[in-house]
């Protein structure tokens, strides 16, 4: 007869880590070059935080949620005298693909501290899974990049492994039964975006948020550096502000920053909380 793992443990087992702005392309900028190239083309101009308002999803979901922008399909409005379709979305989504693929190797170095934290994890003896709104070539072309300079999860998959993407919770479940991780509150998600997090909420794991290095302020390395102190802080406060309303549990610059997180979460753990 098999066994039947507890239901509660007490103890994290996994990490489920999203690709761009959480351990590769700081400022997750790969995409949103690529998306406001597309538009662009096409005499549609996108600005740069429209591009990122709804990164993290399958990237012809985005498409489509950026042609529905009030805005953004007036203007396409103007330039085609019609209302923006599903046949645009394809259009755009196939110009996007050999784009998006040409500037991931360009783009998306891993992101300092990433190698380290994920030495650390595994001394824990956390599995590591991963996410992405990428599609299965792109992130078949991240994953020996970022293999090269000391990043390999242990798990990786795409929206095309399960047939949906963010914020639906199919990529964590999927990633729990290849890694034999049970229950889901022994998971923690971390992410960049809002979708990130939701994903984690809608799965039933722990979600932790990432600011400094991701979507929501968007800079790559050198470009942080340059800014001044007080904008800094700024700037971490908002996009901490905008995690935590979308129901982070945590909230880090880096992922260089999760440890002592993981520490309060397994303390959590062991008095019973539930995510």
């Amino acid at each position: 007869m098999t066994s039947v793992p507890k239901p509660y443990r007490g103890r994290l087992q996994a990490v489920i880590l999203d690709w761009a702005g959480t351990t590769v392309d700081h400022g997750s900028l790969a995409p949103v070059r690529v998306l406001q190239k597309i538009f662009a083309d096409r005499g549609v101009e996108i600005t740069e935080k429209e591009a990122r308002r709804d990164m993290g999803l399958l990237k012809k979901d985005h498409i489509r949620a950026l042609l529905r922008t009030p805005r953004i399909a007036e203007a396409w409005r103007q330039r085609y005298q019609q209302t923006p379709a599903e046949h645009d979305v394809e259009n755009l989504f196939a110009d996007f693909i050999p784009r998006q693929m040409t500037c991931l190797a360009e783009c998306s170095p891993v992101v300092a501290g990433v190698p380290e934290a994920v030495r650390r994890l595994r001394n824990r003896g956390l599995k590591i899974g991963s996410t992405t709104g990428y599609t299965r070539p792109m992130l078949d072309i991240l994953l020996p990049h970022a293999a090269s300079q000391g990043y390999a999860p242990d798990c990786a998959l795409c929206p095309d492994d399960v047939g949906a993407g963010r914020p639906l919770p199919w990529m964590i479940y999927e990633n729990a039964v290849r890694l034999k991780i049970y229950p889901l509150e022994a998971i923690v998600k971390i992410g960049d975006t809002i979708s990130d997090i939701e994903e984690g909420l809608n799965a039933g794991t722990w979600a932790v948020g990432i600011t400094r290095t991701g979507n929501m302020i968007g800079l790559s390395e050198e470009d942080w550096q340059a800014l001044p102190q007080a904008e800094r802080a700024a700037r971490l406060e908002e996009a901490s502000r905008i995690l935590s309303n979308a129901g982070a549990h945590y909230v880090i610059e880096s992922l260089a920053d999760i440890d002592p997180i993981l520490d309060q979460i397994e303390a959590r753990l062991q008095a019973r909380e539930r995510t």
